[in-house]
């Protein structure tokens, strides 16, 4: 007798203004890279499985759909880290329920970071930071934009290896939204193309 699996993530007919539909469906811990050029609306797809985007259509997260639950309820489990990182408070510290050392250390920041103004932060420390920030919610897919685009190359091997363990003891899905075809290859169990107003499967070619 064959297993059912829902799909952790399923897109149906996603409208996003002038993109779509869209039909993407992902397995728990799967890593599904997009790639496209800029214009052809990746992030707005992002916003738009996070809820934080008007469109038609219907997401589901493990069988239950987006309107089932409270936004942000949706948004603690479905997490988006944008390009552009956001903060609200002062110090970085305010940003986090707890302080993970564990975290802080496997990204090269020292623990009295936390302590810092935001202001204090270059570009790399808030990309990282907000990622940490976006895993103490435990969250079942995680949503990427760009995610290593301020970052150098060590740098760029620490997020991609605490994204892979995170999934790994999660099970969490991925959606990463790159320009970069190495970096995809490496990431993605597999790779869709943004083009036209919507996804095409790729050869694992971006």
């Amino acid at each position: 007798m064959e297993e059912s699996l829902t799909p952790r993530l399923q897109v149906v007919d996603l409208i996003i203004h002038q993109v779509g539909p869209i039909r993407l469906d992902i397995m728990a811990g799967e890593c599904i890279g997009i790639s496209g050029p800029s214009g052809s609306g990746k992030s707005l797809f992002l916003r738009a499985v996070a809820d934080m985007e008007p469109h038609e259509g219907i997401v589901l997260l493990d069988g239950t759909a987006q309107d089932q639950i409270a936004a942000p309820q949706w948004r603690r489990q479905v997490a988006l880290a944008p390009a552009e990182s956001v903060w609200w408070f002062d110090t970085v510290g305010d940003h986090f329920a707890d302080s993970d050392a564990t975290g802080l250390a496997r990204m090269e920041l020292a623990p009295q970071i936390l302590s810092w103004p935001v202001s204090r932060l270059s570009s790399g420390e808030r990309q990282r930071l907000a990622l940490l920030r976006m895993l103490e919610n435990r969250p079942r897919l995680l949503l990427l934009d760009e995610p290593t685009a301020n970052l150098d190359e060590a740098n760029t091997a620490r997020v991609e290896a605490l994204i892979r363990a995170y999934c790994e003891q999660t099970g969490a899905s991925v959606v990463w939204v790159g320009h970069q075809k190495a970096q995809l290859q490496r990431v993605a169990d597999r790779i869709v193309r943004m083009a036209g107003g919507g996804l095409a499967e790729t050869a694992g070619d971006p």
